[in-house]
């Protein structure tokens, strides 16, 4: 539609100057090579739409190139399967082409010129259907075009170096993918296809590196089956150039089809004959050695060792030449050896440096393998060897480690005097090093020196912090400080010094980040200061008790952080949280005694038990946590402490009943629970604390209670008590709850005297305050229905206490005599004749009162009865 609106040739010209474009953007980086490949494919596209039904030479020519190149683009990215259809273009281009050259040919000798300018461009094209059909895995069309390459070059023999580096090239990249059929077939057409023309061959180091990944590939496919191949190809490429790798590849591969050592033997001769360098001969003298071809690898070292004999690097085949004795398990003569190079060391044969300390590697192996397998004396006799090549006096951080290396293996065979020595060089060497102080440890530990010991652990804390604290460190570096101290804790515990192993613990609790050793080191802590709290030193327990706190208050802390440990899982966490609530729940049942430290354990056991799942049994430890907190608080609010203090105390106590109030609300969710007391000691604790707070709360919180059905005596009682419980003071509140208490035992079917006598005595002693005389008329008949509640339930029962009726009778009759005092008469006479009632319920007292008040109450009847009579004359 395009080409019809805009024409032919303005499409084509378009097409041609984004193709030029593409061309020279790619040159400057302006496009990458995917970019340029789709340009190329839109040009491409259009000037093939642009086509007519008989093109001229120039636009078909233009065509096979533009289609080559797009086709030869796609693969060149990737994508072999785009590139098919342009490389069937550029065919197809190309038969038309040599068509439309023959009808304008002038003879056979224009014939075959045309035909000569043909097949290059149709050998191009062949060989990118190959490189496609490789990239596609399709075989069989990719030798068929190889094939016909092969053929046409007798016609273009240049095209010779090209053919076979392009089979070459497909040799390796099936050789990569470990298809070795096809990799040997392409290989072997590479070496062909050199061969046929030497003049434009690629050489024969490129025919030599071709046989000897045919030979590999050969060996790798199945040595067995294909030995005789490898080894004619590995041979073919020695012959046409001597390399290293050829040499090499040939004694791999008689190794590998388990050839005798005489046919081994006479490969290796062949080394002999030629220069090859050092790193070469040492690598096949491994090769050897590894094989187990003892006998022909010690004999081929004696060789290389006489023919480097002047080299500096002589010493690097006495180094290998030590490393298979030792493998071969031949110590004896490897010491031998050693000996050599230390005595060669002071005659002025010394190993160059890389060499030296690739000794030292040795030495230091062969030391580490046998104090693992607990040979001391034997560790000690390789590490004197590593000591030999230093200096006396010199500073060397390795030394400082040798040193450190020594030290232990003496402390294993308790020469702790010897070990001295050695820690002491290596603080000379390295004194700011983590290990020489914990070598200092170790020793200290040995010796039971406590003091000595913490200071140690206290200088590797601060290394290890220090070290933590540095900003390239690396992962292994950063666990080294802890990892010590772990070990230095263990060492601790295993010698029974307790101070010690705490004081290591401690930093481990503190910088610890793998969530497992963090943990066991808190619970190992927890149990080591547990144990010194049951032993009763009363010296040190408020000390240790502090520490448990500390330690507790760590782990409620870290596992409160968000962790990042995969291996800490979920299930973990919930574990770690009920040990760590369960120790200080038992901790603060144990510390009655200390209210502030056991309210601060019952919290810190509340606040664990929050990581774990809210079943039950958790919720009623949380709930029972915050009651006893709160009652701990109430309880110290009560003591004599300054007001200040004192409202702080009874403020938290209404924070722990608050949430402990939404538990309590949950928790009743869960099963019956008429029988728990929780509901009263709620609130009763929020009673004490809002009324000695003055709280402008406490009015709705009675009015609740007021509203209540079936409240207890008791829990009106206590609200009675505490209404008038310093600092509060709510006579009002308190007489009500009297009152309602009152009411509640005289309901009872059996009244309790007991609890009623006491009842009615507060309530008259709220109601009746002692030492006033000017009463209220009001108050004073208020306190006469109390007095004749009283005589009404002494009247019925014989067991009301005897010393609270004799409480009750003085009541009366003092109430009486203040009233007579005061010249109230008929009040004094009322309630001297209440007094005398509550006389005659007396038992063995009656008689000790009876007469004194009937004198006196006889007194005040005549004194009733003159006023009388005055009163009487007055009015006539």
């Amino acid at each position: 539609m395009v080409v019809r609106k805009l024409g032919p040739g303005r499409v084509e010209e378009g097409a041609i100057s984004l193709w030029n474009w593409a061309v020279t953007k790619h040159t400057g980086s302006v496009v990458n090579d995917e970019q340029r490949a789709k340009l190329r494919f839109v040009a491409c596209r259009l000037v093939c739409l642009c086509e007519g039904s008989d093109p001229p030479e120039a636009t078909i020519r233009r065509q096979i190139l533009m289609s080559m190149k797009t086709g030869k683009g796609w693969i060149d990215i990737g994508k072999p399967d785009l590139a098919d259809e342009f490389l069937e273009i550029a065919m197809s281009s190309i038969e038309k082409l040599y068509v439309k050259l023959l009808e304008g040919s002038d003879g056979e000798a224009d014939i075959h010129v045309h035909k000569a300018d043909v097949e290059k461009n149709l050998f191009k094209v062949l060989s990118y259907q190959a490189e496609s059909a490789v990239a596609q895995g399709d075989f069989q069309k990719a030798v068929t075009c190889v094939q016909r390459c092969k053929d046409m070059l007798m016609k273009l023999p240049k095209e010779t170096c090209y053919l076979s580096i392009l089979c070459y090239n497909f040799g390796v990249e099936t050789y990569e993918l470990k298809r070795y059929e096809q990799s040997s077939f392409w290989l072997s057409q590479s070496y062909d296809i050199g061969k046929m023309d030497m003049k434009y061959s690629h050489g024969k180091e490129m025919q030599a590196k071709v046989l000897r990944l045919l030979a590999t590939a050969y060996f790798e496919w199945d040595c067995n089956l294909y030995l005789d191949r490898a080894l004619k190809a590995v041979s073919l490429a020695n012959q046409e150039d001597l390399h290293p790798a050829g040499f090499f590849l040939k004694v791999k591969i008689l190794l590998k089809s388990g050839a005798s050592d005489e046919d081994i033997n006479s490969a290796v001769a062949e080394f002999l004959h030629h220069e090859m360098s050092l790193d070469f001969c040492l690598n096949a003298a491994k090769l050897l050695l590894e094989h187990g071809r003892e006998s022909v690898g010690f004999e081929f070292l004696k060789s290389v060792s006489e023919r480097f004999e002047s080299s500096p690097n002589h010493g690097r085949i006495t180094l290998l030449h030590i490393e298979f004795l030792l493998q071969s398990k031949r110590e004896l003569l490897a010491k031998q050896k050693v000996e050599e190079i230390i005595i060669g060391y002071y005659t002025g044969k010394q190993l160059l440096p890389e060499a030296l300390n690739r000794l030292h590697i040795i030495l230091w192996d062969m030391a580490a393998k046998h104090y693992e397998a607990k040979s001391y004396s034997e560790a000690l006799h390789w590490y004197n060897y590593s000591v030999s090549f230093y200096t006396p006096g010199q500073i060397d951080q390795n030394l400082a480690k040798l040193q450190r290396n020594m030290a232990s293996c003496y402390l294993h065979l308790k020469q702790v005097d010897k070990a001295k020595e050695a820690v002491k060089e290596a603080e000379r060497c390295d004194p700011n090093s983590i290990f020489t102080k914990f070598s200092v440890y170790k020793i200290a530990v040995m010796e039971k020196d406590t003091n000595k010991a913490v200071e140690a652990v206290i200088e590797m804390g601060k290394l290890a912090e220090k070290s933590s604290q540095h900003e390239d460190k690396l992962r292994g570096e950063e666990n080294t400080g802890t990892n010590l101290l772990s070990l230095a804790a263990q060492i601790a515990l295993e010698n029974e010094q307790q101070v010690v192993a705490i004081k290591a613990l401690e930093y481990l609790a503190e910088h610890l980040q793998d969530c497992r050793q963090l943990f066991a080191a808190l619970k190992c802590l927890v149990r080591l200061t547990l144990s010194k709290v049951m032993a009763d030193n009363e010296e040190k327990k408020d000390e240790d008790i502090n520490s448990m706190l500390t330690y507790l208050t760590l782990a409620h802390k870290r596992l409160a952080e968000s962790f990042t440990d995969e291996k800490f899982t979920g299930d973990m966490k919930v574990l770690e949280a009920h040990w760590f609530r369960k120790v200080a729940w038992n901790l603060a049942v144990q510390l009655r005694g200390c209210p502030g430290k056991m309210r601060d354990f019952f919290l810190l056991s509340f606040k664990l038990s929050q990581f774990c799942p809210s079943d039950k049994a958790v919720l009623i430890a949380q709930k029972t946590c915050l009651l006893m907190a709160a009652a701990v608080d109430l309880e110290m609010g009560r003591q004599p402490v300054p007001p200040s203090e004192q409202a702080e105390l009874l403020s938290q106590a209404l924070q722990h009943l608050q949430a402990c109030k939404e538990i309590w609300k949950i928790l009743k969710l869960t099963g019956d629970f008429a029988k728990d007391p929780t509901d009263t000691l709620l609130l009763l604790y929020e009673f004490e604390a809002r009324s000695k707070l003055n709280d402008p709360a406490l009015h709705n919180l009675m009015e609740s209670v007021w509203e209540q059905p079936q409240i207890e005596v008791k829990t009106l009682e206590i609200i009675a008590s505490l209404a008038m419980e310093s600092p509060a003071r709510y006579p009002v509140l308190c007489k009500k709850a009297l009152k309602s208490a009152l009411n509640l035992h005289r309901k009872q079917t059996v009244i309790d005297v007991e609890k009623f006598s006491k009842c009615l005595h507060s309530l008259i002693n709220l109601s009746l305050p002692t030492g006033l005389t000017d009463l209220d008329a009001c108050v004073l008949q208020e306190a006469w229905g109390y007095f004749e509640d009283g005589l009404s339930i002494i009247s019925s029962t014989d067991a009301y206490p005897e010393m609270e009726i004799l409480w009750l009778m003085t009541r009366a009759w003092n109430t009486g005599i203040f009233q007579h005092t005061v010249g109230k008469c008929r009040e004094a006479e009322q309630w001297c004749g209440l007094g005398m009632r509550f006389l005659s319920h007396l038992g063995s007292l009656k008689k000790t009162y009876e007469g004194h008040m009937t004198g006196l109450y006889s007194e005040v009847l005549d004194k009733l009865d003159r006023a009388k009579g005055f009163l009487s004359k007055e009015q006539e």
